[in-house]
């Protein structure tokens, strides 16, 4: 990532909770915990079902008395209602705020520019009253400000960060192996463990309960997670969403993220199992690849 790049976001989506409960709010029903969040600390965090199922991902970072959810635009009008429905009596606002704010992603060579800055995810400082926070899912990723609109381009410019193309921005995130885009295909359809939410310091085991605890903590607990959400490599063909990957006639996956930037849900224990090998799906080939900050040993 270029020292003077800079990815505006548009996929990205901002809601605002606020109020006297919304800490104790949130806390009921992230799976992280919403302590690591102050004016120098953001964190990544998810909402899943009762049964531990995903079905939505933010970063959190704190704004004035309440706290910004930064998710990708297609998933925060459900997201939206589905807090809501959370609410009942709680003294919280919950505020759409996705016409007015902006994320833009820049490097994190640049974000140590800053004289308050520390390399560590989730480190958050202030540009004039605007959040900046190194990515704290992995810092490879970079920083992130969020920003007013009407405020966007005039700062750019005060930060020397010229606007590159977003296309960069998902390469590098799937190279990573971060989902950048496409969460709806995800949900309902693999555990949040099986997101390598804990690796990427979504899920926090020493809180108390939220929603889709129990099942979480169990396939911690028990060592029973088998399966991982994976970047894909199309080798050649293409792939379809649903479809089975094969080794050796034998299936060993399950591609949920058909588009530009796929990822598969993988049997990573599975003898049949090879890293880096060419596998077989219904109409190509492809590799499955293992990020480097993820080993896959159980």
């Amino acid at each position: 990532m270029n020292i003077k790049n800079v990815y505006i976001l548009d996929d990205r989506a901002i809601l605002y909770i606020n109020g006297e409960d919304a800490k104790g709010f949130l806390q009921n029903l992230i799976s992280n915990d919403i302590n690591k969040v102050s004016d120098v600390n953001s964190c990544f965090s998810s909402l899943l079902t009762p049964q531990g199922k995903f079905l939505y991902e933010f970063i959190i970072v704190k704004h004035k008395s309440g706290y910004l959810l930064d998710c990708e635009k297609p998933q925060v009008e459900d997201l939206f209602k589905q807090l809501s429905l959370y609410k009942l009596r709680s003294k919280v606002e919950i505020l759409n705020l996705s016409n007015e704010f902006v994320v833009a992603a820049f490097s994190h060579e640049k974000f140590l520019t800053f004289d308050a800055a520390k390399d560590q995810p989730g480190y958050s400082i202030k540009f004039r009253e605007d959040p900046i926070f190194l990515d704290p899912r992995n810092k490879n990723l970079g920083a992130r400000l969020i920003i007013n609109l009407e405020k966007l381009y005039l700062s750019l410019k005060k930060l020397d960060l010229h606007n590159a193309e977003l296309k960069e921005y998902y390469s590098l995130s799937h190279r990573l192996g971060i989902v950048p885009k496409d969460l709806n295909k995800l949900k309902d359809k693999l555990f949040g463990i099986e997101c390598n939410f804990e690796e990427l310091n979504g899920i926090d085991f020493k809180k108390g309960c939220y929603v889709g605890q129990e099942n979480t903590a169990r396939i911690k607990l028990k060592n029973k997670l088998s399966k991982r959400l994976l970047p894909i490599e199309i080798i050649e063909g293409s792939l379809s969403e649903n479809e089975s990957i094969f080794n050796n006639n034998v299936e060993i996956g399950k591609v949920l993220i058909d588009e530009d930037y796929p990822f598969a849900l993988v049997k990573f224990l599975d003898k049949n199992f090879e890293n880096n090998k060419i596998l077989k799906c219904k109409h190509g080939s492809l590799k499955i690849l293992t990020p480097q900050w993820l080993s896959l040993k159980n």
